[in-house]
């Protein structure tokens, strides 16, 4: 692997003491857990620390950006941005990969070359090495859900902006130390990659409700269900290559969830296992409910109940069908499922006591209750076809981070989307209701 004090991009000093600090903040994490929230902590930063990182790229500078797990999810964001670089959308620069899992590095290095061209990616298994580096400005984070907190906190504090792939977190008490670290770090830029944010028809409905055009906002349903015959996750498929010990460090993967025997079906499905995912919630509603959610502007939610089942799919630990109840702080109430056996899901939709807003196609459609079709119009808000939204994200990522303007997908939304997340988990597993209070920051078995 390659040698970051010997790479031309800053003194070995200066890195090793990062690594040190990073060492010692971990450890202090470990002892102290997280206060605030229930549930298990995975040992997160218990007070900010800063970092000065690289400058914010000058004009006509490109940005230089690392990717943390080049794996599924991870090739795609190392594809993505480094077409932006070989097509002139962006004046960017992958120039570094970590991984526990060499091959993947290796792969995400190829894929990154073939495409923007220019000089050598490098490579780390170790990730805290890479962002040691001052040449650095910005990390991309697509590792497992379980090592978002940690990449993130480790990324913030060592003065880079960051991009982290949905959820934010695994757990709630994690998200809330993500959260500590980002206000405390103001200058820094921080985004959520939650697909559908930037979709204009969630931007026209958050100003048609703030436009009063639908009165008093009620209730709200949203979903995401599709039917996978062979089992959600098990198209990621296992490589007989993996050698633990040799081109993988498993116990590295497993981080605070460790040890435990390797399991290449946990390795690379791990979406499917309750320990390291909440498996539809968190991969596949965070995507409906988070543009939702900013759409709607209620506020935190407040009373979560959620339930799930094996219906179908009976080998996977987490369930194949979930239906959540979301309440805010106004009152309005969420209604969510998912599924991984059945393709129909809800019509997204938004309901009002003087009209209701459809968001099942492009476009914003408001459509007034029948006691109110004389004083409220029908109207279409027609919708933008963007393309591809999760590209709009990213670029609005590496525009902010010019700017120093806030992300879109910011801290603000992403922790009451993991408010939501959570307590919903939670709820589906122990058959309990959860309240959470925003004045406090705690959550609440009922």
């Amino acid at each position: 692997m390659t040698d970051p004090t010997r790479d031309g991009h800053g003194t070995s000093e200066s890195r090793r003491a990062f690594l040190g600090k990073a060492a010692a903040v971990a450890g202090a994490g470990a002892l102290l857990g997280s206060v605030g929230t229930a549930g298990a902590s995975a040992g997160m930063l218990p007070s900010v620390m800063r970092r000065t990182g690289a400058k914010p790229p000058g004009e006509g500078e490109a940005i230089r950006m690392a990717v943390i797990g080049p794996g599924g999810m991870g090739t795609g964001h190392c594809r993505a941005f480094s077409t932006f670089a070989a097509d002139g959308r962006a004046n960017v620069r992958i120039v570094a990969v970590a991984d526990v899992n060499d091959l993947h590095a290796a792969r995400g290095k190829k894929a990154i070359e073939e495409k923007q061209g220019g000089d050598t990616v490098e490579t780390y298994r170790d990730y805290r090495e890479m962002i040691a580096r001052d040449d650095i400005h910005a990390v991309l984070i697509a590792s497992p859900e379980h090592w978002h907190a940690q990449h993130t906190i480790d990324a913030l504090t060592a003065g880079k902006d960051v991009y982290c792939e949905k959820p934010m977190t695994l757990r709630l008490d994690q998200a809330m130390d993500v959260r500590k670290v980002v206000l405390g770090n103001p200058d820094r830029i921080f985004q959520v990659g939650t697909q559908k944010m930037v979709l204009p028809k969630y931007v026209s409905a958050r100003q048609a409700i703030k436009d009063g055009k639908i009165g008093t906002v009620l209730w709200s349903q949203t979903s995401y269900c599709r039917n996978t015959p062979e089992g959600e996750w098990n198209y990621y498929s296992i490589d007989k290559n993996w050698k633990p010990g040799v081109n993988l460090d498993w116990d590295a993967w497993c981080g605070h969830l460790g040890p435990r025997e390797w399991d290449p079906k946990v390795y690379i499905r791990w979406r499917r296992y309750r320990d390291f995912s909440t498996g539809i919630i968190g991969d596949l509603l965070v995507h409906e409910m988070t543009p939702m959610i900013h759409a709607l502007d209620e506020g935190w939610p407040v009373r979560v109940v959620a339930t799930g089942s094996h219906m179908v799919d009976m080998d996977m630990e987490n369930h194949d069908q979930v239906h959540l109840t979301i309440q805010f702080a106004s009152g309005h109430t969420m209604i969510v499922a998912g599924a991984t056996n059945n393709e129909v899901g809800l019509e997204t939709l938004i309901r009002g006591d003087r009209a209701n807003i459809y968001l099942g196609s492009r476009h914003c459609v408001i459509r007034p209750e029948r006691a109110y079709a004389d004083e409220v119009d029908s109207e279409t808000i027609r919708g933008k076809d963007i393309g591809n939204d999760q590209d709009h994200l990213r670029l609005n990522w590496l525009e902010c981070i010019r700017s120093r303007e806030p992300a879109v997908s910011n801290i603000d939304l992403a922790s009451k989307v993991l408010v939501a997340v959570d307590l919903a988990t939670r709820s589906m597993w122990d058959g309990h209701a959860y309240t959470f209070d925003p004045s406090t920051m705690l959550a609440r078995r009922v």
